[in-house]
């Protein structure tokens, strides 16, 4: 074999190799989309996956997003313990929900504003694995919720159960109606005898 064409070889070989290589970066998982009730408190979750052990400088860093697109805001970091904001709109306003030996970042956000809908970021580092896709939940703020299929389902359950309880009721009521008329009947017919 000559030479080019042998380097050659070797590097189509070396490329090759390396796609079959694992190679080192971090997972995040969050749900695409939630809704919430104004009012009411959310835990927003994320997990995450990671090719080398959990480090003790994991950090986790949460920043938000306002449909409006303006800039991002901070809204949660964790090294080694949770962090609370000094200021902003989430100030007093979200707590640690996560367990990093689980590989769990989540947060919970209490008092949902409609002013909270937007983008939730969720970003872990996890030295070596600095790279990867960063989670992204977007979080829409509801006045009420929607009439689901659930619901409809639980009245209807709901329903049925209370109707059968009504006809239960009424054959007792009934059939005990029918024993007092007919011990009076016998009653009646054993004094006219």
């Amino acid at each position: 074999m000559d030479g080019p064409s042998w380097l050659g070889a070797v590097l189509f070989l070396g490329v090759q190799l390396r796609a079959l290589w694992p190679t080192a970066a971090m997972e995040i998982h969050t749900a695409k989309e939630v809704y919430a009730v104004n009012g009411t408190n959310l835990r927003l979750k994320c997990t995450f996956s990671s090719s080398s052990p959990i480090s003790p400088d994991l950090s986790v860093t949460w920043n938000f997003q306002p449909e409006d697109l303006s800039s991002h805001e901070p809204v949660f970091y964790y090294l080694k313990e949770p962090y609370k904001l000094s200021a902003g709109r989430f100030k007093d306003r979200v707590t640690w929900d996560g367990n990093i030996e689980r590989n769990d970042a989540s947060i919970v956000i209490w008092n949902l504003q409609p002013t909270d809908n937007g983008t939730f970021t969720c970003q872990v580092m996890n030295r070596p694995d600095f790279y990867g896709a960063v989670g992204e939940v977007r979080l829409r703020v509801v006045q009420k919720v929607h009439f689901s299929e659930i619901h409809f389902l639980a009245v209807a359950i709901g329903s049925a159960c209370v109707l059968m309880i009504i006809v239960v009721t009424v054959v007792i009521i009934c059939r005990h109606h029918r024993k007092k008329a007919q011990e009076k009947r016998t009653e009646v017919a054993d004094t006219e005898l």
